[in-house]
């Protein structure tokens, strides 16, 4: 498989500085691709697309859709390759890889139609002037492993559509996804250098991220990545920095809640993409009324769940994606456990025959005795199968505990009261609300992003074109009989 697509054609690095071969996480034996990287590549991939950008901007956004629907066309073409690579890369289920393909497809559709309208040029008559949009020239794209396509699908098309040129670097566990991406790119006939892919792990991404050519810098990935991004570019004011950086979601769930939906949705907030989401709930705030029929219900649900290979069927749930995050997520709920949190749906690892891969059973941690704090487990992003709940005697309470985190990516909250519920959408502060529905879910035709640490009020999905461009605001001349321009103290 090749490595890195630069200047319109793929190039394996000549010295390659390392080889980064991608193993299956949901069988260690499944080799899913070797990558040589090479640092040389940031450079020429960078150079690349500051040369391509010029003739790229003055194309027209007309012409740029067209190729981006041409490459819409080609991600249809290929959904199968897509989908199996990010199973066998990522470890999701088959089913559920295919959704993320059908997502990157419907991105194109939202970025070139309701997404565009929030960077639509506008005209004011009576000034007169206008509000133009800019792209910024040469934009980094970071992605994620936990959607290898559709996050970073949702930064590409919106940069690309308004005129920007892109390097594409992937997270070091997708590089066979980003290659199928750039296939498509390719195939769709864009120019060269308007899009590039460079793959690697830390180095290559730490030598992207503070290239002097860049001028627009999108990342998704963990709050200490994205800190050390902002601080080693502090001398940078005006590269402009768009930040999603996951979460530690909170689900409210109130007495008068529909009991059995509220039970699917917190098992599919918890458990799907085994819990590798960042608006994946792992924080259960459920008032006392409800408590005990709640955990009972959403334990049996936990036990219930398939564990398995991607591509075997009736399987819910994949592995997680390395011996790393397996063992954080096994200390961390040792250590809740011993701080006085019950396993009423006990995790740990488990074995999926003739695989070996890094499985994990879905868990559910209930706080008892009084606490709700557990440092390094209610306070830290496991991205894994595990929700801790904790029971409160009101909805203040509720909005108090879930606020208990420095995230604000993503909530839910489970009532039938839309009183209650407004005040949850007025005090919680998160990005994204959920009524009555997993805190996992997203649009497209929304803002997706969150506050605190979880972003930098940069937020994806359909307000994402905002990031890839700045505003030029135009003055136009006045009438032709409007009145000489005259200041005191100066004669014309």
């Amino acid at each position: 498989m090749p490595s890195d697509f630069i200047n319109g054609r793929f190039v394996d690095p000549a010295t390659p500085d390392g080889v980064l071969e991608v193993r299956s996480p949901a069988d260690q034996s499944d080799v899913v691709g070797r990558h040589p990287w090479s640092l040389a590549h940031v450079d020429d991939a960078v150079s690349a697309a500051r040369s391509a950008f010029p003739a790229w901007r003055r194309l027209g956004q007309a012409r740029r859709a067209e190729l981006l629907r041409a490459y819409q066309s080609q991600l249809k073409l290929h959904a199968d390759d897509l989908a199996r690579c990010i199973a066998r890369e990522i470890g999701k289920p088959l089913w559920e890889a295919k959704t993320e393909v059908g997502a990157m497809v419907s991105k194109v559709d939202v970025s070139l139609g309701e997404g565009a309208a929030y960077v639509k040029d506008t005209v004011i008559a009576d000034l007169p002037g206008e509000i133009r949009h800019r792209p910024h020239g040469v934009a980094a794209v970071l992605g994620p492993f936990n959607f290898p396509g559709h996050l970073p699908n949702g930064q590409l098309v919106p940069a690309l559509l308004m005129g920007n040129t892109v390097v594409f670097k992937p997270s070091d566990k997708g590089a066979g996804t980003a290659v199928l991406m750039a296939k498509c790119f390719e195939a769709a006939g864009f120019p060269a250098g308007v899009f590039n892919l460079v793959q690697g792990a830390v180095p290559t991404a730490e030598k992207l991220v503070t290239h002097p050519g860049l001028d627009a810098l999108l990342f998704t990935g963990s709050v200490q990545v994205g800190q050390r991004i902002v601080a080693a570019n502090a001398h940078r004011p005006g590269l402009m920095v768009a930040l999603e950086l996951g979460g530690k979601n909170a689900t409210l769930v109130l007495d008068d809640c529909e009991l059995e939906r509220t039970v699917r949705e917190l098992a599919f907030s918890g458990f799907a993409t085994a819990g590798q989401r960042c608006t994946a709930t792992s924080r259960v705030i459920v008032t006392k009324g409800i408590a005990e029929r709640l955990v009972e219900r959403l334990a049996a649900a936990a036990r219930s769940v398939t564990v398995g290979h991607v591509f075997d069927d009736g399987v819910f749930m994949g592995p997680v994606i390395s011996e790393a995050t397996r063992s954080q997520l096994l200390a961390a709920q040792a250590k809740a456990i011993s701080s006085g949190f019950e396993a009423v749906a006990p995790g740990g690892a488990v074995e999926v025959s003739g695989r070996r891969g890094f499985y994990v059973r879905p868990a559910v941690h209930v706080a008892r005795g009084g606490v709700t704090r557990v440092a390094g487990y209610t306070d830290t992003e496991l991205f894994a199968p595990d929700l801790s709940v904790v029971t409160v005697d009101s909805l203040d309470q509720a909005i108090a505990v879930a606020n208990e985190t420095d995230f604000g990516l993503s909530a839910a909250v489970f009532t039938q009261n839309g009183d209650a519920f407004e005040r949850c959408a007025d005090e919680l502060r998160v990005g994204v609300l959920h009524w009555n529905r997993s805190s996992a879910g997203a649009s497209g035709r929304l803002p997706f992003g969150g506050i605190g640490a979880s972003g930098n009020h940069r937020p994806a999905g359909i307000l994402m074109g905002q990031s890839c461009t700045y505003p030029l605001a135009v003055l136009l001349p006045q009438k032709a009989d409007a009145p000489l321009p005259s200041w005191p103290g100066i004669s014309f």
